[in-house]
């Protein structure tokens, strides 16, 4: 790291982090000869690093660290190269009685400016809005609160290049039915016989999204469907993903952290709402439509799901 290093340390899971990007991006807009490292959940963070907002990943869970979540001090260490590199540090981090700061930047000498670990559900302000809040002091008003990347499909594997392509030509489908809370989760079959529609009604492809978790759940609705017009996106590292996704016609999906990736990389969004608060987590964008019922997520209805759907297409 040099002096003019940014260090930004941001934890969380997967749609905390996407809604820390406009962070990220006014930090490199406010400060264009700047470095910006990420310190925080590699799998996670590289997504900055792949879309251009970071220049480097650092692992926070790392042993290197961990001396710093200590109330007896810490001292550099093996992490000398980025704690006493950078200048600014900016923390989203969980850190209530401030110990982690305080070995910081007594180590450090570098200016700490906090931010929300969890934006405040009390607050109606979006997300992003509020994790924009603390570059104030920085003389950044006014940043675009839309998390955005360009996560250029060339950059991937074979394998996942001609995923995207198929995706492209099929005009496909993302469809990702879960989530990492039941609660949040539209009724496998409302999944199945959304699913067998779109498939019967149209001409588009599918593409099954999950994790390893959802490897079951995947698996039944897989077996509902024409293995021609089939195609699935599990496990995959997040960029890759995201490449994939940017490639598909259209996304269907949770209050989840992958929602958000559809959304921010541009894709037309459907994102069927459970019980969080709408006005402050839900996916950023002019592409993206949230659709919720007043009596939950099992009532939304298939024949509701297939509207936006349809007029997304148009």
């Amino acid at each position: 790291m040099s002096n003019d290093t940014i260090l930004v340390i941001r934890g969380g899971a997967i749609g905390d982090f996407i809604l820390t990007l406009p962070v990220l991006a006014a930090l490199r807009k406010r400060f264009p000869g700047g470095r910006i490292e990420v310190l925080g959940v590699p799998r996670i963070a590289q997504l900055a690093e792949r879309a251009g907002l970071a220049d480097a990943v650092h692992n926070l869970e790392e042993r290197r660290f961990a001396p710093f979540f200590g109330a007896c001090g810490a001292e550099a260490g093996e992490a000398e190269a980025v704690v006493r590199g950078g200048s600014l540090v900016l923390s989203f981090i969980h850190d209530p009685e401030r110990v982690f700061e305080t070995n910081w930047t007594r180590v450090s000498g570098a200016r700490w400016i906090r931010g929300p670990h969890r934006p405040s559900d009390l607050d109606s302000v979006h997300a992003s809005d509020q994790l924009l809040r603390p570059l104030e002091c920085l003389g950044i008003s006014s940043a675009d609160a839309v998390p955005r990347m360009n996560l250029a499909l060339e950059a991937a594997p074979g394998p996942i290049r001609e995923l995207g392509a198929w995706c492209r030509e099929h005009r496909a489908l993302a469809a990702h039915p879960g989530s990492g809370s039941a609660l949040k989760n539209w009724p496998e079959p409302s999944w199945a016989a959304l699913l067998e529609r779109c498939v019967a009604q149209t001409d588009l492809g599918v593409l099954l999204v999950g994790g390893e978790a959802e490897g079951d759940r995947l698996n039944r609705l897989a077996a509902r469907l024409p293995s021609a017009r089939l195609r699935r996106a599990e496990g995959l590292p997040l960029g890759e993903l995201g490449a994939v996704l940017s490639c598909c016609g259209q996304f269907i999906g949770h209050d989840s952290g992958i929602t958000h990736l559809a959304a921010a990389v541009g894709v037309p969004v459907l994102a069927l709402w459970g019980p969080s608060v709408v006005e402050v987590w839900r996916p950023r964008g002019d592409r993206v439509r949230v659709l919720r019922h007043p009596l939950g997520l099992p009532a939304i209805t298939v024949e509701s799901v297939m509207e936006p759907l349809a007029a997304a297409r148009d």
